[in-house]
């Protein structure tokens, strides 16, 4: 029981990691080209680093999001075909 319990855990740490990693790597991406930009250009503006970086993650959830939801929906029958406390969730 406490080792099914420890799995589940992990299985739910690694989908979290797994889905969210696309989106903070173009977020980072984003971040660093933009640190870039305004390292040459001396200007040092916040909202020039923000707004970048926040719709280009916006971006990258909606390009993502059917495999995003595949993934959790996988994951979600996974749980539930592995539980066997009183037949399932």
């Amino acid at each position: 029981m406490e080792t099914q319990v420890i799995d589940w855990g992990r299985e739910a740490l690694l989908t979290g990691l797994i889905l969210a990693a696309p989106i903070l790597l173009v977020g980072l991406v984003t971040g660093v080209i933009t640190g870039v930009l305004q390292g040459i250009t001396q200007v040092h503006d916040h909202a020039l680093s923000f707004v970048p970086k926040i719709l280009a993650m916006l971006v990258a959830v909606a390009v993502c999001l059917p495999w995003l939801v595949s993934r959790l929906a996988d994951y979600w029958v996974t749980m539930y075909n592995g539980s066997t406390i009183s037949g399932g969730f």
